[in-house]
């Protein structure tokens, strides 16, 4: 049975088919490919983006969605999440996404289930989806290839999934990777990193900005979000005219991780991640289900 937990459970040639697929349904070419199958949502974590985008792929597809709501689950009983998992598991779903804030969870819950498990973010360990939403954008501008492509990720690095799977599946395509935040915020690495935003700005081809991942910090780390913004906040300052464009997984914590004007500058991607994230779980979704 093969699972969607991070980016490496998909070989390229996998991914390129995936992306292929979802280019298809970019461009409204809807079938029916799901129609009588069923998936579970299970998200223990909060979610807008992910959780709908999910939803809304299967349903396109001709899915039936049914979306556990764990505030009144038996977890809240404490039933543990592997005896979740196989109840579930026994109502014979073809596919279960799950969100957890525990890394891990994905992986753990696959050893008693018969379905694909997909990682819709596990702690601050793996968003994969994200991550080939994300990698389907840059395609989709570019135009090309992403060899020697240059992308600088600024913010929380040391917490984010969304990272951890971007850093994995770009080094793949053969971009360039500056780590860009406060020396607590930067991982053991042997990628490029700095502190100084303005110093690598004009040699780069994205900006990926993170959200600070207060959630995940024992402790604040820093001053204030105001002080962390006045070094890595995206600003019309800093990026004047220049040639590049904007990443952000959501949710932007506004004028600390991007200026207002920012977002609405057309160089700014947020609003078509999400549109391409459709597209993308979309295919993600056919892919996993068509071939237990």
């Amino acid at each position: 049975m093969k699972h969607l937990i991070q980016t490496t459970d998909l070989n390229t040639q996998e991914i390129n088919q995936i992306l292929n697929h979802a280019k298809k349904y970019l461009h409204n070419e809807v079938s029916h490919t799901l129609k009588g199958k069923m998936a579970v949502t299970i998200f223990f974590e909060n979610s807008t983006r992910t959780l709908s985008s999910f939803e809304i792929a299967l349903k396109r597809l001709g899915a039936s969605v049914v979306r556990l709501d764990v505030s009144k689950s038996s977890t809240s009983k404490g039933e543990s999440i592997s005896d979740t998992a196989a109840n579930l598991n026994a109502m014979k779903p073809h596919a279960i996404i799950i969100r957890h804030k525990n890394a891990g969870a994905g992986d753990h819950l696959a050893k008693y289930v018969s379905c694909p498990i997909i990682n819709g973010g596990d702690g601050a360990h793996a968003h994969p989806t994200q991550a080939l939403l994300d990698l389907f954008t840059m395609q989709n501008y570019f135009k090309d290839s992403l060899e020697g492509k240059r992308i600088a990720i600024v913010g929380d690095i040391k917490n984010s999934r969304v990272a951890n799977s971007n850093i994995e599946l770009l080094r793949r395509y053969g971009m360039q990777i500056t780590l860009v935040a406060p020396p607590h915020f930067l991982p053991q690495t042997d990628l490029d990193s700095t502190s100084n935003l303005s110093s690598i700005i004009d040699s780069i081809d994205v900006l990926m900005s993170l959200r600070t991942q207060t959630e995940r910090h024992d402790t604040q780390t820093y001053g204030s979000l105001k002080d962390y913004a006045y070094n890595f906040c995206i600003t019309k300052e800093l990026i004047k005219n220049k040639n590049i464009i904007i990443l952000h997984p959501g949710p932007v914590n506004r004028n600390i991780d991007i200026e207002d004007e920012v977002l609405k500058d057309p160089r700014c991607k947020v609003l078509e991640q999400v549109t391409n994230g459709v597209a993308v779980r979309m295919a993600v979704m056919e892919h996993f289900i068509l071939n237990q």
